[in-house]
């Protein structure tokens, strides 16, 4: 078994030249994979990089070497004092290990690569510290230069450092959103010399917002340069891409026709409720938050004082600070605010009880919150309403059996609503959730909307038995079709190991996954995995 990029490439030598070789008038490939310090990240792309160039693709890598003042790798474990930041001295502290990591992985493939740094010229810092320096600091988060919004993407990426929906009474804080801009101006100026200098068919990297990928992206969309997004999905094994932007973004508006008119079966429908019953513990997942769920909520509920005889209504939070970019659907500024008024409607409502679960992402996530809902909860009401009650983060209470005994369920940017909808709860959803615009939610665009919606409830019912039946079929899509299996990549000692025998393994026809990827980043087809017709491909 081959288990890094090194020994791939060393036990391929002769296979791996030709291949170059035969590349080098194919299709211009560009893989930005600025932060290399995310392992996993760096790991993926490479791999990626091999199976363009054994498909006849010229791929061209794009890495970092110090030249950001901010970026995603800065995280509040990795960097605890923001003055590092303000100080310009993350490079003295995370940049070696990212920057060494990248050359381990890319200088074997003897691709060419270029840095952000050798990009940008003496000139262009200096207008980057000027002018992130100038910018009012209200005008921040909306800045835009030359159209291009950088202030949106730097605000985001200041928010997931601090870990908060906001900066108010952060240490630096102010200085820290202008680094992350400073940031951003410098990765539009590298970028933008780049595309000008190769003619790119189209470009792939990871994640598509925050500090520099978000940046990246704005400048291949101005370009009109195609581009693929990429993330880990929650299933094992598993990778979500999306063309044009942030799956963030794509999944709302991805058109039903992509799995309304999926061949559907029993065989299916049970393959697709074997695996939402194993969410309740993870089993096959990569991404979850509780290991052993308190199953019992009739217990907890006693415990509460929640009457089961009467109407519950669910309301699920998320992360405060997690991408925080602009979604025009949203019925509100933000989370919190849908939060507080949602609880001050219920103050009004007797007839109903509101049960309020925080997501355990607060305190488990990769980067815990520094912003808790419970704190803003506790601000704007010195004493909740004796309707309203609140599973913390940190209860083992199983959000799925809370939400079970629930009349609807209030969402706003979970993918709860997938879930919830595929076993019947009603959803009302007032954010970005991925459930939004697929006829299975009621979906509320503004405050007055939403607000109707609620005063609608009690539902009394569950979902009719077509609507559950359509709902099952895009939880399929989306868990099955969307998250794309790449079986080679394995949980190891630095998030992925490779498991491969040789680099035949990546060539066409081999791994059907790969091949859906490869030919979305080629060919600009969907990033949709067929397992209703070859399988599902666990391992």
């Amino acid at each position: 078994m081959i288990t890094d990029i090194e020994s791939l490439i060393a036990r391929n030598r002769a296979r791996w030249e030709e291949a170059r070789e035969e590349a080098e008038n194919g299709p211009a490939i560009l893989i930005a994979t600025t932060v290399t310090g995310f392992s996993h990240v760096a790991l993926l792309e490479a791999v990626l990089a091999v199976a363009l160039t054994l498909r006849g693709a010229r791929v061209h890598m794009l890495a970092c070497d110090r030249a950001l003042p901010a970026c995603l790798k800065a995280e509040s474990h990795s960097v605890p004092d923001p003055a590092a930041i303000a100080d310009y001295a993350i490079k003295d502290l995370i940049c070696g290990p990212c920057v060494a990591l990248g050359r381990q992985l890319f200088d074997p493939l003897g691709l060419p690569v270029s840095r952000l740094g050798s990009l940008i010229t003496a000139e262009e810092s200096r207008a980057a510290e000027e002018i992130s320096r100038a910018i009012p600091a209200e005008g921040l988060p909306a800045y835009r230069h030359d159209g291009i919004a950088v202030g949106e993407h730097a605000y985001a990426g200041a928010l997931r450092y601090f870990g908060r929906g906001d900066i108010a009474g952060q240490a630096a804080g102010e200085v820290v959103v202008r680094r992350y801009l400073e940031a951003s101006l410098r990765t539009v100026f590298a970028v933008r010399r780049l595309l000008a200098e190769n003619d790119f068919h189209s470009a792939c990297f990871h994640h598509g917002i925050y500090v520099p990928q978000g940046l990246i992206g704005e400048v291949c969309r101005a370009a009109g340069l195609p581009l693929s997004n990429w993330n880990p999905s929650y299933r094992q094994n598993t990778f979500i891409f999306s063309h044009g932007d942030t799956y963030h973004h794509t999944l709302l508006e991805e058109p039903v026709e992509s799995w309304k008119g999926m061949d559907w079966s029993e065989e299916r429908e049970r393959n697709i409720m074997d695996y939402l019953a194993t969410r309740r513990v993870g089993t096959r997942d990569w991404i979850w938050f509780h290991e052993k769920p308190d199953e019992d909520f009739k217990a907890f509920a006693a415990r509460q004082g929640l009457d089961l005889a009467k109407p519950i209504v669910g309301l699920l939070t998320n992360v405060i600070w997690d991408a925080q970019l602009h979604y025009r659907a949203n019925a509100f500024a933000n989370i919190v605010e849908w939060v507080i008024r949602t609880i001050a409607y219920f103050r009004d409502r007797p007839d109903l009880q509101l049960l309020i679960r925080i997501h355990p992402a607060e305190i488990r996530g990769t980067a815990p919150s520094h912003q808790p809902m419970m704190g803003e909860i506790e601000k704007a009401f010195a004493e909740l309403p004796e309707n309203v009650f609140v599973i913390p983060p940190e209860s083992p209470v199983s959000t799925y059996a809370a939400m079970e005994h629930c009349d609807s369920v209030l969402i706003y940017g979970t993918k709860m609503g997938v879930e919830l909808t595929s076993i019947g709860i009603p959803v009302i959803c007032a954010g970005e959730a991925w459930i939004r615009n697929k006829g299975l939610s009621l979906d509320a665009s503004t405050a007055e909307e939403y607000f109707r919606h609620l005063d609608a409830l009690p539902m009394n019912a569950r979902l009719n038995a077509d609507t559950t039946r359509e709902a099952r079929k895009y939880a399929y899509h989306f868990f099955f079709r969307r998250m794309v299996p790449l079986p080679f990549l394995v949980p190891g000692k630095k998030i992925y190991d490779l498991d491969l025998e040789s680099i035949g393994d990546l060539v066409p026809g081999r791994l059907p996954g790969l091949d859906v990827i490869c030919e979305g980043i080629l060919e600009g087809t969907p990033y949709i995995y067929p397992a209703e017709k070859i399988g599902l491909h666990d391992r």
